[in-house]
């Protein structure tokens, strides 16, 4: 493996953080600008004339675009990285470079489309795409970037070429985002790599000048993305968007000329195709996936690794799935050894991979999905078997779920009718997707409702919020506590499957996606409190109150309100516009009430 091509020359410069956010929206045209129709609307010029500089609109979606070939010398090499001053660790670099291609065994010949998620190296410099971390707030926690992971969007292109020495054209385009958007960044793919590998790079400069003038991926934003003569319609979802279709359907009753491709999902993908195989199991691998437990995917190729692996991970929405995932992993991964080690019990993480030597490798794991090939909508393959794990000696072995578990709910029969009849009305792909969607949905939904129930009932009560003391603590978690709720208001109420639910909570409150989970409740629900604090001050007449206290403590009330106020920005705690506007009012009054030599200090020490 090696890596070549442009040097680069440094990351561009940016402004404060406070410029760079109210820049967010939009930026003024770079100068090269890239063939593409012109869209009308709040997006366009929302995206114009506040000044954000080259390649910090590019940033915000993407992080860089790699090309990988393939040297009969070198073996597999970065050629291009663009823009040229994208930064990637040689590690990084590694890991790109042999996760752009298909195992040799795949025989993956014409184009291929997969994805795969690496870990970035540590101690990276703050950049603008992080800036705009602003806007992850609003996203769906699932969606909600991970710093610590890129993901790799490829097109791969393996075709006859006799003019070669190997006899193969063999190349990649890989898009390097944090951005989750499997679904948006495949068809941005589509879009561009067919003709990228006729035109070459000055039509991959065009592309990325192109994506460098789109909005700022705002969720809940209906977004117009011209690329190379084409233009995506868009739409982000939001933490407010009730479960189900996105809202983007609705948003297209009307016919626009200018629009080319109208994407229903960003993220999703075709969650029955990658099922078909199991989906008599469907119920035990949901299981599977939300007790965090180890798992492997055994697929042909890239292609069904990842779009399974992605399908599991989806099928606890809208809960996260906390653990690592790695939609195709390969022997030369960095972190092959940690994840493939017999001297510790396998990781919490799902693997996907193609290469036979993981047959062997992975063994000891107690968990594996072996998959044959993929079919196209309207065939069902044959419905592969849980099968103990010591009949599992290669990946050549039949197809089937190779584990010992034991799930702990009966299985749901009605589902698998739905599907089945489904199948024999040879019933389109994308609606089967939509009931399994939904029956994942309802059964996440009436295992969390509970436990949701319980956690909210450990918010302190609101008259115990006292403006002149800490805001309140929230009371402790306690596993046998919550149990006893679940005899009244669990599961039952809102399923009708039946099963040892108490036996899965158990083992659940063990797991990490409880661990993430609580520990994004509880500063949610912390922030709320400190939220509710603020409201308490401000209702409180402060002016009477520093009128029977020193100026010492006048002073150290309002350093203590200034730090409440930059707090709530930083945090994005949860308050009303006109709470933080009254806390602006307040400080200032109190200020002026202080002696002249006081009022110039503190007008200086901060922002009111």
């Amino acid at each position: 493996m090696a890596v070549r091509g442009p040097a680069g020359s440094g990351p561009s410069s940016h402004e404060l953080v406070d410029e760079a956010v109210a820049a967010a929206g939009g930026r003024q045209a770079p100068t090269l600008v890239a063939a593409g129709p012109a869209v009308e609307g709040e997006e366009e010029d929302d995206s114009r004339g506040r000044g954000l500089l080259r390649w910090d609109g590019f940033s915000a979606w993407l992080h860089c675009v790699c090309v990988v070939g393939f040297d009969l010398e070198l073996g597999q090499a970065v050629e291009v990285i663009y823009p040229q001053h994208s930064k990637l660790t040689d590690k990084e670099k590694t890991n790109i470079c042999y996760l752009s291609f298909p195992d040799s065994n795949s025989g993956c010949l014409g184009d291929t489309q997969f994805c795969f998620r690496f870990r970035r190296s540590s101690g990276r410099r703050v950049s603008l795409h992080c800036l705009l971390d602003q806007f992850d707030k609003d996203l769906p926690v699932y969606l909600k970037k991970d710093p610590a992971y890129f993901y790799g969007y490829v097109y791969f292109r393996q075709v006859r070429d006799k003019t070669l020495k190997r006899g193969y054209f063999q190349k990649s385009l890989v898009l390097i985002s944090k951005l989750p958007y499997i679904h948006f960044f495949h068809t941005v793919l589509k879009q561009i790599a067919p003709e990228y590998f006729e035109k070459n790079e000055p039509y991959l400069e065009a592309a990325c000048n192109d994506v460098d003038r789109w909005p700022a991926p705002v969720p809940g934003k209906t977004l117009h993305l011209p690329i190379m003569g084409v233009v995506m319609k868009v739409r982000i979802p939001t933490c407010h968007d009730k479960p189900g279709p996105t809202q983007i359907t609705q948003l297209t009753q009307q016919a626009n000329t200018h629009i080319s491709v109208i994407l229903p999902t960003v993220h999703e993908v075709d969650l029955f195709r990658c099922f078909c195989p199991v989906f008599l199991h469907s119920q035990m691998l949901w299981e599977l996936v939300l007790l965090g437990e180890p798992l492997v995917v055994m697929a042909p190729s890239p292609s069904e690794s990842s779009e399974t692996v992605l399908a599991l991970v989806n099928c606890i929405s809208p809960l996260k799935y906390f653990s690592d995932f790695r939609p195709y992993f390969t022997i030369h991964d960095s972190e092959f050894k940690e994840y493939t080690t017999r001297t510790q019990a396998p990781p919490s993480v799902i693997l996907g991979v193609t290469n036979p030597f993981f047959a062997k490798t992975l063994q000891h794991w107690p968990h594996i999905i072996r998959i044959g090939d993929l079919k196209p909508a309207g065939k069902i393959p044959k419905q592969v078997k849980v099968k103990k794990l010591k009949n599992l000696k290669t990946l050549d072995s039949k197809p089937g779920v190779y584990t010992s578990y034991k799930p702990y709910l009966n299985r749901d029969e009605e589902i698998i009718k739905q599907l089945q009849k489904g199948v024999q009305q040879k019933r389109p792909s994308e609606a089967q997707s939509v009931i399994l969607r939904r029956y994942f949905l309802e059964l996440t939904q009436s295992f969390i409702i509970p436990l949701e129930r319980y956690v909210a009932s450990l918010m302190p009560l609101q008259k115990t919020i006292s403006p002149w003391k800490s805001p309140p603590q929230l009371r402790q978690f306690l596993p046998e506590e919550f149990m006893k709720t679940l005899e009244k208001t669990g599961p039952q109420l809102t399923s009708r499957i039946k099963g040892d639910w108490i036996g899965l909570y158990r083992h659940f409150l063990k797991s990490p996606n409880f661990d993430g989970w609580f520990k994004t409740r509880r500063k949610e629900m912390t922030q709320k409190l400190e939220a509710l604090h603020l409201e308490a001050l401000c209702e409180e007449d402060l002016l009477l109150w520093i009128q029977k206290h020193t100026e010492v403590e006048t002073v150290d009330l309002v350093l203590k309100l200034k730090n409440k106020l930059l707090q709530a920005g930083r945090e994005h705690l949860p308050v009303k516009p006109d709470t933080m506007e009254k806390l602006r009012t307040h400080i200032d009054a109190i200020i002026l009430a202080l002696p002249e030599d006081l009022q110039s200090i503190l007008l200086k020490t901060g922002m009111t």
